[in-house]
Order: C-alpha cells, then sequence, then structure tokens
C-alpha cells in the first residue's frame, strides 16, 4: 500500500494533536481526528485554529479534517497517534489515564497490522508496562498484529521559527518492522530528519531529559538570582556577560516561575519512575523545588517594596499583567501567573489583572485600565504588548512599584523616572 494512501486518526486535538492532523492532511493523508472536547470539535468544523499558531493559518484553509465522533469509525484507520496530555496530579505524581484511556479506545476498534504512535510524553517504560499489555489484553500482538512506537512531541508554542513542521524527531519502537513504518511516516510529513532510536525505552527517554536538562539549568539560574540579589549584583548583565563565552555555555534566564505542560511536569515523571528501581533523583527534586518556590519569591519581592511606601500587598490595588505561561501564547498549563495571582488574593490583595491573549481571566478592558487602578504592578508573562510599557507611562498612571518577573523592562529607566523597580535577580 503507497504511504499517502493510509488513513491516519489523531487522538487528542490539542497543542500537540491538532497541528499534526493539519501537518498530515497537508501531506496527503487521509486524516481523522478524535477528541471528546465537543466545543473544540465544533470550533474546528468552522476551520478555526484551534491553538493559534499563525503558521496554521496558512494551512488550513487548504486541508479537509474528518472528526471521528463515534469510536467505531477508527477501525478504518491504518495509523494512530496518540497525543493526549499527560500531567501530574495534586501529588505531582504521573498521572497516566489519558494516555491509557486512548490506547484501550484504539485496541477496541483498529484492525489487524495497525501502527500506533505514542506521541504523549511518558517516562521510560510506559509503551512497555502500560500501554502495550492494554494491546495485548485486547487479543493484540506487539510485533504482529499491532505495531506499537513511542516519537516524543516536540512542540514550542508561540516559536516563529520552530513547529511541527520543521522540528527534528526521534522514534523508537518494539520491533524493526514498527519502526521503519513509523520513521516512514514521518519522513513523509516533515522537513526535518528523523533519528531511530535503538529502543522504545530510549525514545521515551529522550523527552524527558530534553526538558529535565532546561529545569535544572533554569533552576540554577533562578538560585543564583536569589543570591546575586543579596550580593547587589544584576543577574541579567552577568549572563549577558557569560554568554559571550563562544563554547561550553547556554544561556538561561531567571524568571518568577516555570510554565507549560512539559517542563515543569516532565522531571516528575522521571523522578517517580526511578523511585520503582530504588533511585532517587536528588538533583532533580531540588530544580524543582527550586522552580517551584519562585511565584511565592515574586510575592514577596513585591512585600519588600510595597513597604518602602509604607504599603502592604493586603488592601492595596496591585496590577498583574500576564496569566498564561509564555509570551503571546494563551496557553495556562502550569503557568506561575495562577500560582501569583492566588498569593495575591490570599494576602489580601485588590487585584487587576489583564492579558490580552487570556481575556477570559482578565478582570479589566485592556492595559490603560489596568494600570489606572493599580499603585503596584507585577509582570509575569512577556508578551509584546508589555514590552512597549514606558516609564513616562508608568509615571503618569501613578505607579509607585514595578515588580518584574520576567526581567523584560528597562531596569535603569523605570529608576531614573522614581518608579521603584525590582526584577528577578536584579
Amino acid at each position: 500500500m503507497n504511504e499517502k494512501n493510509q488513513k491516519v486518526c489523531v487522538i487528542g486535538l490539542g497543542y500537540v494533536g491538532f497541528p499534526l492532523a493539519v501537518l498530515a492532511a497537508s501531506k496527503g493523508y487521509e486524516v481523522f481526528g478524535y477528541d471528546k472536547d465537543e466545543k473544540k470539535l465544533a470550533r474546528i468544523e468552522k476551520g478555526e485554529n484551534i491553538v493559534d499558531e499563525k503558521y496554521l493559518d496558512a494551512m488550513l484553509p487548504k486541508v479537509k479534517l474528518n472528526l471521528a465522533r463515534d469510536e467505531k469509525e477508527l477501525g478504518q484507520c491504518d495509523i494512530f497517534i496518540i497525543a493526549v496530555p499527560t500531567p501530574v496530579n495534586d501529588r505531582r505524581c504521573p498521572d497516566l489515564r489519558f494516555v491509557e484511556g486512548a490506547s484501550r479506545t484504539v485496541a477496541a476498534h483498529m484492525k489487524s497490522g495497525a501502527l500506533v504512535i505514542v506521541e504523549s510524553t511518558i517516562n521510560p517504560g510506559v509503551c512497555e508496562e502500560v500501554v502495550r499489555p492494554i494491546f495485548e489484553h485486547a487479543g493484540w500482538k506487539a510485533g504482529e498484529s499491532v505495531f506499537i512506537s513511542h516519537c516524543p512531541e516536540r512542540i514550542n508554542p508561540g516559536d516563529p521559527k520552530w513547529n511541527v513542521t520543521n522540528i527534528p524527531r526521534v522514534v523508537g519502537s518494539f520491533d524493526e518492522k514498527g519502526l521503519k513504518k513509523s520513521v516512514e511516516f514521518y519522513e513523509n510529513i516533515l522537513d526535518a530528519p528523523v533519528m531511530p532510536m535503538k529502543t522504545i525505552r530510549e525514545a521515551e527517554a529522550a523527552k524527558i531529559i530534553e526538558n529535565s536538562f532546561r529545569d535544572v539549568n533554569i533552576a540554577f539560574v533562578n538560585e543564583l538570582a536569589k543570591s546575586f540579589d543579596l550580593m547587589g549584583i544584576d543577574i541579567v548583565n552577568v549572563i549577558k556577560g557569560a554568554s559571550t563565552k563562544p563554547f561550553a555555555f547556554m544561556p538561561h534566564w531567571p524568571s518568577c516561575g516555570v510554565g507549560g505542560h512539559c517542563i515543569p511536569v516532565d522531571p516528575y515523571y522521571l523522578i517517580e519512575r526511578a523511585k520503582e528501581d530504588g533511585f532517587d533523583h536528588k538533583f532533580l527534586r531540588a530544580a524543582r523545588a527550586i522552580n517551584n518556590s519562585m511565584p511565592e519569591y515574586t510575592v514577596e519581592l513585591l512585600q519588600d517594596k510595597l513597604n518602602e511606601i509604607e504599603k502592604s500587598v493586603k488592601g492595596t490595588n496591585i496590577g498583574v499583567l500576564g496569566v498564561s505561561y509564555k509570551a503571546n501564547v494563551g496557553d495556562l498549563r502550569e503557568s506561575p501567573a495562577l500560582e501569583i495571582i492566588e498569593l495575591l488574593e490570599k494576602h489580601g490583595a485588590k487585584l487587576h489583572i489583564f492579558d490580552p491573549y487570556v481575556p477570559e481571566k482578565s478582570t479589566v478592558s485592556g492595559l490603560d485600565e489596568l494600570l489606572e487602578n493599580s499603585e503596584a504592578v507585577v509582570i509575569t508573562a512577556n508578551h509584546d504588548e508589555f514590552l512597549k510599557i514606558t516609564p513616562e507611562k508608568l509615571k503618569g498612571k501613578n505607579i509607585k512599584v514595578v515588580i518584574d518577573g520576567k526581567n523584560c523592562l528597562d531596569k535603569e529607566k523605570i529608576l531614573a523616572a522614581g518608579i521603584i523597580y525590582k526584577g528577578i535577580g536584579r
């Protein structure tokens, strides 16, 4: 069978699955999307770009996505991509319910010889210990009647350069035939290289260490920010200085916290799985603790600076600029801004919240209204609109304190305007 004649089903039409479904359709595959969120399906039927990724705007009018509302429709598909969320629960332990549910759905309706690729981020061992047993319990045999692979998603929301079309990928499988099928599929849809891994566990581990690497390095600079602050050293300038070294240094930047679905989540998958083998990832646990402390640290900075004008958080009008976890996207997953808002509410602040990308969480109509009603502002997202805020505008609105949780404004100019400024480590 010609590869492009195969039917592809994407289970989970979120930040990962939706762009992948659009991409596969644009490359000539007949694509079926399956998701239990009826509101999301209705928006897709209208041709909406439900993840607001700009590069998809040109692709969407040219493709057709078939939306499968009945599970029985999945039986006609040859390739299944599982792209459902893999969060952590309240105890920060991996929650694999969505992966398990998607696997059971596919196993109940697929035809013999189907290729099943898990894109959801999982810890080493999940395909072997969780996914494959579900298919075997349903009567399928891995490597014969079902081919199971793992190609960990690589999505960077809002990135103008790197997206699902051009980011290199890694693939692992239980057998050579499944690996070959998976590599061929991704080579058909990507404008990027695909690296086959020797085992499926290697593929699972690759994604975990990518994001754990970032988490550890961000924790390092966040800890330095706290330390340097006590020594009167501006960490942003230090990192810029260190970055002049042309080798063996990669800049990471401190902030009010780490958000998104990957960096604050993936390390826990490795931490918890390693415990089963009797290993304690002390380094990863320490990094998570440091990064988890940053929202509270940001609120402490605010209180310290309010003290200088004889104010407390309680009863003070405070503007929070940003709710999403990242610049110029409306993604709330694990956003540190949500914790900062919760902490400020507990301390009795009179909050005014604005995020142009998350209007449903905003309490004011725009930036001007927020500034007019605030005495202090906390910047928790470095959206382009916020980068344009000038010291003159802050002064004109009678803003007395700026806590720059993203270190995105001009510190010296704000201080020169007579406004109290405090960044993270500066």
